[in-house]
């Protein structure tokens, strides 16, 4: 009798690729890809991968592409996955391939906003855009990136539900710690003195803030159950 796992590869529309499949072919050239980074970038809707009639994802060759395109983004850009996924989308419906945006992927990168820019792209208040920077939470500038972008449009957002920014300084208290928690994990590699290593370490720093956000999610997610129960 054929193992189970083999009877569903049969069972699964031609041409799709396991959650394994999908690793194996990304992994050589995406070191520090995990299975738990692709559930990552499936909540933060990078990818979308068909599911079987069992619950097993299943992707496509564009699935795979797609991913591959954010990968290169996120390593070689520095891009946050919010914009990854607007340029992604933003290529599917104009029917670009995946490609056609990584070289153009370095100008949004190091793409700035003025003051009026950021409050007029974010919708945010000048007064909130104060707020931010008393609470710590924004540092004030000439210009502001697109990591600053998202952030206010995050705060645009909780605003509006009456949370304030003042409310949110234990946020950056708590980034701070995370990533002293981070650097501590890292302290080996990043005492050496040798590229590899330290290129390991900026590999491994964000995999390890994915981890922690996984685990702040479910605790957040635990603690508003019963809250709410």
């Amino acid at each position: 009798m054929a193992p189970a796992g083999a009877a569903r590869e049969r069972s699964a529309p031609t041409g799709l690729l396991s959650i394994g499949q999908v690793l194996a072919r990304l992994t050589p050239e995406f070191a520090q890809l995990t299975s738990s980074k692709l559930r990552f970038l499936e909540v933060q809707g990078i990818v979308t991968p068909s599911r079987t009639e069992s619950g097993y994802r299943k992707f496509s060759a564009s699935d795979v592409e797609r991913l591959r395109t954010a990968l290169i983004l996120q390593r070689d850009h520095y891009l946050p996955l919010s914009v990854i996924r607007e340029q992604l989308d933003e290529a599917e419906a104009k029917g670009q391939g995946w490609s056609d945006i990584v070289p153009r992927s370095i100008t949004p990168a190091a793409r700035t906003h003025r003051r009026d820019e950021l409050l007029s792209r974010t919708g945010a208040t000048p007064q909130l855009l104060n707020d931010a920077i008393s609470a710590g939470l924004i540092t004030a500038s000439e210009t502001y990136t697109e990591q600053v972008s998202s952030l206010l449009s995050g705060l645009v957002s909780l605003a509006r539900h009456g949370i304030e920014p003042r409310h949110l300084r234990t946020l950056r208290q708590n980034a701070e710690r995370e990533v002293a928690l981070i650097e501590s994990a890292l302290s080996t590699l990043m005492r050496r003195t040798d590229a590899a290593s330290r290129g390991r370490a900026a590999e491994l720093a964000p995999e390890l803030a994915s981890h922690i956000d996984d685990v702040r999610r479910v605790m957040v997610r635990q603690t508003l159950d019963r809250a709410l129960s």
